[in-house]
């Protein structure tokens, strides 16, 4: 997968990313307790979502999804809810970081993975996660983890509009 998205990278940008891997993760016990206040047990899996991310000399966000060879466009100052549905998972986290204070500029990002979407493996919120902790480092944003999956999770809340806890993420 790193090797796919460097190239779908390269293709669609024609520069060379620095690359992030989030992964799925599976629950022993627990299964939507965590919101509800119970115990939970997750952990990781060898399934994960890749992300090729680089910094842009404008005020734009460049997305391209290549599971779904799909690509995503707008402006820093023109973050909206995409009808698409696919770059909310990207553009929630980019609005709680926002929201948070931090300067999030422009960038180019594809991504993709092999957590099977809808089989409860969290492969929106590796996607979530997985952004949050690239434009960090990208952007030398300063986050500490936990803030990090803090934000990932209230984006997932707030902006895609899917309740889910802090496990996920």
């Amino acid at each position: 997968m790193i090797n796919t998205i460097k190239k779908v990278f390269r293709q669609q940008f024609g520069i060379e990313p620095l690359l992030f891997r989030s992964p799925g993760r599976v629950n022993l016990i627990g299964e939507h307790t965590d919101y509800n206040e119970g115990f939970v047990l997750p952990a990781a899996v060898n399934k994960s979502v890749v992300i090729g991310i680089a910094p842009r000399n404008d005020a734009r966000y460049r997305i391209y999804a290549a599971d779904v060879q799909e690509g995503y466009e707008c402006r820093v100052d023109a973050l909206s809810w995409s009808g698409k549905r696919w770059p909310n998972y990207l553009l929630g986290v980019i609005d709680q970081l926002r929201k948070a204070g931090f300067e999030v500029g422009g960038f180019d990002c594809a991504f993709g993975g092999d957590i099977p979407i809808g089989a409860g493996m969290s492969s929106s919120a590796a996607i979530e996660a997985g952004i949050a902790y690239a434009l960090n480092d990208l952007f030398e944003l300063d986050i500490d983890t936990l803030t990090l999956v803090k934000i990932a999770q209230k984006a997932e809340n707030e902006f895609v509009g899917v309740r889910c806890g802090i496990m996920d993420q």
